[in-house]
């Protein structure tokens, strides 16, 4: 609901965009043409895109092991949110897995008109040198939580097989120009809750010539075997590289990944909870479509200097969201993301004081 120069003013400087989702829609020839992403959605600042691999797994097995990144990632352990956002079956999809996955990379149909495509390493190298991105990531296979030591071991290897390809595709890419490519390459780390076939992949992954790293797949079935997880891969890593951890990014998450040696987040948290018609404030989550909030006078958050909070009141927005009007959502998601930004340059001074 926000345009790029909401978020500017916001005060973020970089946003991930999904190639998935720009390859099928409106296509990266179209961005291309159009001038790369920067050009055609006029976002100055710093752009990454995913490879696509999360789409490998959340179209195959997300679908048949009923896990996903944000709600379900973790199966263990109850979703704290208020609510889990329910997926609209499209008319006629097909049930069971949309990917099949082989050696050469993965074909998969499309969730918007059933037409089937082929992603791998070299496709997803080419798209996202087309759409023009700051950062890219190499292509792999996420795995589900779910998955047996066997089948997690067998997609890691071929991970790694692939962001050889993906690194082999991008130098030729890079001698085919007058001037070297200025897209920096990240690699990602799988082996899933396993600590041999995690410290097996930051060793291998590590040696490679990739500009960062990202730590992607399953991340176990708990918050804390996340954070061992962490504890086996990162201090494999070259530290003066950056690494990104994939799709995490709760408050609750930041500080203590942080000390753990991660620089790099995306999430989708602060804006589809805002959607969703959920405020993130100094005193928890409130689900501002709930009647009682009508008659409150009050901001969503005393202590936040948004543009929201500063102009309208949880009785507005409650009313905007019980009406089903967009503008609701607008409101939301700049408070959320206005929440997390100050959440994040308060954690930025802590390490500014030696205090991380």
């Amino acid at each position: 609901t926000l345009t790029s120069n909401d978020i500017k003013q916001i005060g973020f400087e970089g946003l991930l965009a999904n190639t998935y989702h720009l390859y099928l829609r409106p296509g990266e020839k179209v961005v291309k043409k159009m001038g790369g992403l920067h050009e055609f959605m006029n976002f100055k600042g710093v752009i990454a895109t995913d490879s696509g691999g999360f789409q490998v797994f959340s179209l195959g097995a997300g679908i048949e092991h009923g896990v996903g990144k944000i709600a379900k990632i973790f199966p263990q352990e109850k979703n704290k949110a208020p609510f889990e956002p329910k997926k609209k079956k499209k008319p006629g999809s097909p049930r069971g897995s949309f990917v099949k996955i082989t050696e050469e990379g993965a074909s998969f149909r499309s969730h918007i008109d059933g037409s089937t495509h082929f992603l791998s390493p070299e496709k997803s190298m080419q798209i996202q040198e087309d759409l023009g991105a700051d950062l890219i990531f190499a292509f792999d296979e996420c795995t589900s939580p779910l998955a047996g030591l066997e089948y997690t071991r067998k997609a890691m290897e071929r991970t790694h097989r692939w962001a050889e390809r993906c690194l082999a595709a991008k130098r030729k890419s890079a001698a085919g120009k007058a001037a070297p490519g200025e897209q920096g390459l990240f690699g990602i780390i799988q082996g899933g809750e396993y600590e041999k076939l995690r410290i097996r992949s930051a060793e291998f992954i590590g040696k490679l010539d990739f500009d960062g790293f990202g730590i992607g797949g399953s991340l176990g079935k708990t918050k804390e075997k996340m954070y061992q997880i962490l504890g086996w891969t990162i201090p494999l890593l070259p530290p003066e590289k950056p690494r990104h951890l994939l799709g995490i990014g709760y408050l609750d998450d930041f500080e203590r990944a942080i000390k753990a040696g991660i620089d790099l987040f995306d999430c989708v948290y602060p804006t589809r909870f805002a959607r969703h018609g959920v405020a993130i404030t100094s005193q928890g989550n409130l689900t501002i479509s709930k009647a009682v909030f009508l008659a409150d006078k009050n901001p969503l958050d005393k202590k936040c200097a948004c543009l929201t909070c500063q102009n309208h009141t949880r009785a507005y927005i409650c009313h905007l969201f019980r009406a089903g009007e967009i503008t609701g959502q607008r409101l939301l998601t700049t408070h959320n993301l206005w929440f997390f930004k100050q959440f994040i340059d308060n954690i930025r001074q802590k390490i500014a004081d030696n205090k991380i």
